[in-house]
């Protein structure tokens, strides 16, 4: 296909098919005259791209177009997440629902477990999968060294100390601590108490006569099955309903009842294969 040649003074006649490149043209005057070459597709002008559109030129490709995605505003329930508080899940409630203990807090946090070994063992476990750094105090630390050994995969993120001999840990947001006193029925008082972004568990395998002291100061409280004289006891000093402390006597092996000043909840703790296999089945007797 040939394009006429501009005509004025001089022009030289119609352009011979095949005569010159893309840059020549006729000549006006004795001076050489070029014009561009049209892009491929001729009098469309552009390039086609599918949809007999011009390319953005500087924008790139137009991509796919779809239909706009809503949701009427009295459906947007429906996509709400199930997701609850941070923080350790302690077992699960009466419901099924995971039950979460938020253990590293800005401020000072005292957790008092009258219950067993095991149960303390899996929440140092989950303490620590958390990202928290777990200092034990105990008198027994053969019941503690397989489970150190087997945490963080070889990072010390359990460490076992004596009674009376764990160092300053040095918490802070981005490394969070939990201590936790597994230091008998008396357990003497301990040279690192709570602060931001230290938590302190206390463990008492029943009842004791410094029980009272440790219940009243803590934020939170675990009691797992315990004598009827001692759920009486407890009873009066939590504050609990008779329905709730006339069940602490009954309670299976890992169920632990966990009280705050506002609060009272049921909560089976259930182990995963791997506590399983390094911790054993739930017990409440050590």
């Amino acid at each position: 296909m040939t394009t006429p040649m501009p005509t004025g003074a001089g022009a030289g006649g119609p352009a011979e098919p095949g005569a010159g490149g893309p840059m020549t043209g006729g000549v006006t005057g004795g001076v050489p005259t070029s014009r561009r070459a049209r892009p491929a597709g001729g009098r469309g002008g552009a390039r086609r791209t599918g949809r007999g559109t011009k390319p953005r030129f500087g924008f790139g490709l137009i991509g796919p177009r779809r239909d706009r995605h809503s949701v009427p505003v009295d459906q947007l329930g429906a996509l709400a997440l199930p997701v609850g508080d941070d923080g350790l899940v302690v077992g699960v409630d009466a419901e099924g629902r995971p039950a979460v203990l938020g253990i590293n807090q800005p401020s000072p946090y005292d957790v008092t477990l009258i219950g067993g070994l095991w149960t303390a063992q899996v929440l140092a476990l989950r303490a620590a999968a958390t990202g928290a750094r777990v200092a034990v105090e105990t008198g027994r630390a053969p019941a503690w060294t397989a489970l150190a050994q087997a945490a963080g995969g070889g990072q010390p993120c359990i460490t076992l100390h004596d009674v009376g001999r764990v160092p300053p840990q040095g918490a802070s947001a981005g490394s969070p601590v939990v201590v936790v006193r597994d230091c008998g029925m008396r357990p003497p008082r301990g040279r690192v108490v709570s602060g931001p972004w230290q938590s302190v568990l206390t463990l008492l395998p029943y009842l004791s006569p410094v029980a009272p002291r440790l219940l009243e100061k803590s934020s939170l409280v675990g009691v797992q099955r315990v004598s009827p004289d001692e759920a009486a006891q407890i009873g009066r000093i939590m504050g609990l309903q008779r329905a709730e402390w006339e069940a602490l006597s009954t309670l299976a092996d890992g169920v632990t009842l966990w009280c705050t000043p506002g609060d009272r909840q049921f909560v089976m703790t259930q182990a995963t294969d791997a506590e399983t296999g390094l911790l054993g089945a739930a017990r409440r007797m050590d």
